[in-house]
């Protein structure tokens, strides 16, 4: 530095500049990086002059550094200044954009709804309920033992074919069915006997119409004088309050192990009327749930005396009733949470 009237023209034309330029400066990232190209020890304007000290003759020194210290105190204080201002205006700025209206009228919220096949157990429960039957939580870990023999299912039966079973351990399997419950109600439990089982049951199957898991209801009346037409008269009113009132039911022969005599029952298209379509098919009728009379070997096992009392079972799958009822075609749409689906279906 040649003199101290070159310092002070320099120290003039910084201060004026500072002036000028924190008159266009809007936001604080903008007042930051101007800051730092002014007070930078090493890269700033002002800064750098400390660095030109060892230039100074010595006698000069003394008020260089007067004069350097002076604006750098004079800058410090423009730009805190500025800073204080910036920060109140954006945060007036945050404010406004964050302020509610209270007065407004609310958005409107999409209200939930039970699963499809939570809102058909909970309606076979209230029909069942109502007449009568009281619920039995089985177990989904079962026994060989409860899932297969005690249900007159013996180690070499081909319905353990059919049934695909998930095997733990050669005794511990998850149960393919609920009908294993009405062995332990039977087996702990005098008659009269009246309950419903719902649960999950596993098998290895998987399709449009079958999955791997599904919800299963067994039913079980145990009573002296229980016959073939109870159970009509029962499944009547079943699908009467399930599928409506004009909705009839058919029974035609089958096989079930754990029953005898067995049936499916079929109930009227309340699609169509029992007139044919795509639905049922073209023929008019609808398979919904396997029922029968229980099998003597299976009141006599678990102890109950078949000549003194008879009883009847059914075994209802909620999916299929939950896909009938709400015209899902694919048993993976219950599984899948898709709104898509699910908005559709609000009993």
């Amino acid at each position: 530095m040649a003199d101290l009237n070159e310092l002070s023209e320099k120290l003039s034309g910084i201060r004026q500049e500072i002036k000028d330029e924190l008159l266009k400066i809007e936001n604080s990232k903008h007042a930051f990086e101007y800051r730092k190209s002014i007070m930078d020890s090493k890269t700033g304007k002002i800064g750098s002059l400390m660095r030109e000290m060892g230039k100074v003759p010595n006698e000069m020194k003394a008020e260089y550094g007067k004069k350097v210290n002076e604006i750098r105190t004079w800058a410090q204080e423009q730009f805190d200044e500025l800073e204080t201002k910036l920060k109140e205006a954006e945060m007036n700025l945050r404010y406004e954009s964050e302020k509610i209206d209270v007065t407004m009228p609310a958005k409107m919220q999409k209200r939930g709804n039970l699963h499809p096949n939570t809102m058909v157990r909970n309606q076979l429960v209230d029909i069942f309920g109502s007449m009568g039957f009281e619920i039995y939580e089985g177990k989904e870990i079962e026994t060989d033992y409860y899932n297969f023999t005690a249900l007159n299912i013996p180690q070499d039966h081909p319905a353990r074919d059919m049934q695909d079973t998930f095997y733990l351990s050669p005794e511990f399997l998850l149960r393919t069915q609920t009908s294993s419950g009405q062995v332990h109600v039977m087996e702990e439990q005098e008659p009269p006997i009246k309950i419903i089982s719902p649960g999950k049951v596993f098998r290895s199957d998987d399709d449009a119409t079958h999955s791997p898991m599904f919800s299963q209801m067994e039913g079980l009346v145990v009573d002296k004088g229980i016959t073939l037409c109870d159970l009509q008269g029962l499944l009547n009113a079943f699908v009467e309050r399930i599928f409506g009132e004009s909705t009839k039911t058919r029974f035609r022969p089958s096989y079930f192990p754990f029953t005898e005599p067995s049936v499916e029952v079929d109930v009227s298209c309340f699609q169509c009327k029992g007139c044919g379509c795509k639905l049922c098919k073209g023929t008019g009728w609808i398979e919904v749930l396997g029922a029968g009379v229980v099998n003597k070997k299976v009141l006599d096992g678990c102890g109950i005396d078949s000549n003194v009392y008879s009883g009847i079972a059914f075994g209802i799958g909620i999916d299929r009733i939950a896909m009938l009822k709400y015209g899902i075609n694919n048993i993976k749409l219950l599984f899948e949470s898709d709104l898509r689906v699910l908005d559709q279906i609000d009993d």
